[in-house]
């Protein structure tokens, strides 16, 4: 059976894809800060609860430590992320970025991503068909968000999008790194979940299908991409 850990997978589209994972047949961990919403959302699925603060060096090697005791991991979904809205659900544009306020993005998106991926690597490369999802977005999208007329152009903020180029960039240098394991990151599609304050366009559903999809591609499958549901995204 495949082992599969998806981070912030207590709601959204983590929660989602948790529960498609658990229908598809694999053993999911349902990674979640909060350990009762954890324990909840796993007992709905039939799947498991483990804590994990993806900002927590402690919170992530304990995780790692149940996950290796209990058998190891086949696959990471590293989906925990925020955007970092103002109170009235909007974004905060260059003019009123701060240091302070892009820190928390950069912890969660960038370093979060990092701090768990290093720490699954071991059981990860004991894995004979290891496979790494990031969620990235849309926006990290170079080629969209210089190009006039698309809604990447539109967006004014500024800390989501460069946390989400950064997870690119993670993705394609860990997929050279590692060439035995399938490594991509994913575009969901704006997809309504607290992460945007429910203002997306597409159900959970629809935002889960390309992130399943890649958590089950196969040895023979790509690496080192950048998916939406469709085709390759544009870097």
């Amino acid at each position: 059976m495949t082992t599969t850990l998806i981070t912030g997978a207590n709601k959204g589209l983590g929660f989602e894809t948790a529960r498609r994972l658990v229908a598809a047949g694999h053993d999911v961990y349902i990674g979640s800060r909060d350990p009762e919403a954890g324990r909840r959302a796993a007992a709905r699925l039939g799947a498991k609860a483990v804590q994990i603060d993806v900002t927590d060096d402690e919170s992530v090697a304990e995780a790692a430590k149940t996950v290796e005791a209990e058998g190891g991991l086949d696959v990471l979904v590293n989906n925990a992320g925020i955007e970092g809205r103002t109170g009235d659900n909007g974004v905060v544009g260059a003019a009123d970025l701060t240091a302070e306020a892009m820190r928390p993005l950069l912890e969660v998106n960038v370093l979060g991503v990092v701090r768990v991926t290093h720490a699954f690597l071991p059981l990860l490369r004991h894995s004979d068909h290891p496979v790494v999802v990031n969620l990235s977005s849309g926006l990290a999208s170079m080629a969209r968000i210089t190009t006039e007329g698309t809604p990447a152009h539109a967006y004014t903020g500024v800390a989501y999008p460069a946390s989400k180029t950064a997870v690119n960039m993670i993705t394609v240098q860990y997929a050279k790194a590692f060439p035995e394991m399938r490594i991509n990151a994913v575009e969901p599609g704006f997809t309504a979940t607290d992460l945007n304050g429910n203002t997306g366009i597409q159900t959970v559903e629809q935002g889960a299908e390309v992130i399943v999809g890649m958590a089950c591609v196969g040895p023979d499958g790509p690496t080192g991409g950048y998916f939406d549901v469709d085709d390759r995204l544009p870097w």
